[in-house]
């Protein structure tokens, strides 16, 4: 990086979210950056842009995959769950083994392509206990946690809340407000989830409201962080907006756009 004209070297960041497995890109995303921050969602269950990439179309092809994303588009998440149930049934395999070891696959080819140094934080579709496993040096997984960076304080919580998809890290309001309160006053304020504003949970392809943190909202609020940088809702109404006198981000569904958000001072 360029010193500034005191001299002062300056930091840039690199952000990203939502990879589900596009490791190409990741490989490419710390680039010019001093480090790269990932808010989580490593794992490609399944591809709603395109229903033949991920694990549920590779176990049970595209056309069962059409259907399922036709289902839970309409919202109607018990016929998804029982038309899932069906599916896993008739090809009687092991289920919780079949997914792992597909997850396992993904996180091995994703983790390698994290830069040096990482700061990464769990999305509401991985699987933490297996991220100790995977996570080389020069990655440091946050959770409920701060970490400085080039002089500014970053904070990291990491899932989502409990939705009727069921997700992998998905917990309560409680203890998600908990993680947030651990964290405390921070710059930057780092998650997978947005804070429940209206505007930032609605995506526009889905057609519905996504669950954002109304714990993270009253503490972006409360602590004034110069940033809340976050993912999970593909396409936003709104990418970005002031709360206060904090400027929130959505970094982006990296999966679809393939480029970090960059942060520098």
């Amino acid at each position: 990086m360029a010193p500034t004209p005191g001299g002062n070297r300056r930091t840039r960041i690199h952000v990203v979210s939502d990879v589900h497995g596009n490791a190409r890109d990741l490989a490419r995303a710390g680039d010019g950056a001093d480090a790269l921050i990932c808010l989580g969602d490593l794992v490609l269950f399944l591809d709603y842009a395109d229903h033949s990439r991920g694990i549920f179309p590779d176990l049970f092809g595209t056309e069962n995959a059409d259907r399922l994303v036709e289902l839970r588009t309409a919202r109607r998440f018990a016929e998804a769950r029982e038309f899932g149930a069906r599916l896993w049934a008739g090809v009687g395999m092991d289920r919780l083994g079949v997914i792992e070891k597909a997850v396992r696959k993904q996180y091995a080819e994703l983790f390698a392509a994290f830069p040096t140094p990482t700061y990464a934080t769990y999305g509401n579709v991985d699987m933490p206990p297996l991220w100790a496993e995977y996570a080389g040096p020069g990655t440091t997984v946050l959770d409920g946690e701060r970490v400085e960076i080039g002089g500014r304080v970053f904070g990291f919580v990491g899932g989502g809340l409990r939705t009727p998809m069921r997700t992998p890290y998905e917990i309560s309001d409680e203890e998600y407000a908990a993680k947030v309160e651990a964290v405390g006053e921070v710059d930057v304020l780092c998650t997978h989830i947005p804070p429940d504003v209206p505007d930032l949970v609605y995506d526009t392809v889905a057609r519905r409201f996504e669950r954002g943190s109304r714990a993270l909202l009253d503490a972006i609020r409360r602590t004034r962080p110069r940033y809340a940088l976050f993912g999970h809702v593909h396409q936003p109404l709104v990418r970005r907006m002031r709360i206060g006198a904090t400027e929130c981000v959505n970094v982006g569904h990296f999966a679809g756009s393939g480029r970090p958000w960059a942060l520098e001072w």
